[in-house]
């Protein structure tokens, strides 16, 4: 008995291990277009696209301003708003990429 269960326990952890393997990092970076709007565009290190990933503009109370979803290009823009906010990429758990409204240059 103690041996089928390490044997089920081991084969639990290896897929465990095999599924980190194959996992892909968000990656997501914005630019202000200079006429009052941000372009972000957005992807995943295994090359695969961002369309349709959840998009948000929050305030710094994290009050949502703006919502929307990367296009068929991997891209999101929107109308810059007057204070500090942040964007988020929120393509679910353990994919939340945040950038700053500071962080944001031309």
């Amino acid at each position: 008995m103690k041996k089928m269960f390490l044997t089920v326990a081991l084969f639990v952890v290896a897929l465990f291990v095999a599924e980190q393997g194959f996992s892909h990092t968000p990656l997501c970076s914005c630019m202000d277009n200079g006429d009052g709007s941000v372009t972000c565009q957005g992807g995943f290190s295994d090359g695969s696209s961002a369309s349709g990933v959840t998009m948000k503009v929050v305030d710094t109370s994290g009050k949502t301003l703006i919502t929307g979803k990367m296009n068929e290009n991997s891209e999101f823009t929107f109308k810059k708003s007057g204070g500090d906010y942040k964007v988020q990429f929120d393509a679910g758990p353990g994919h939340l990429v945040e950038i700053t409204s500071k962080d944001i240059s031309r």
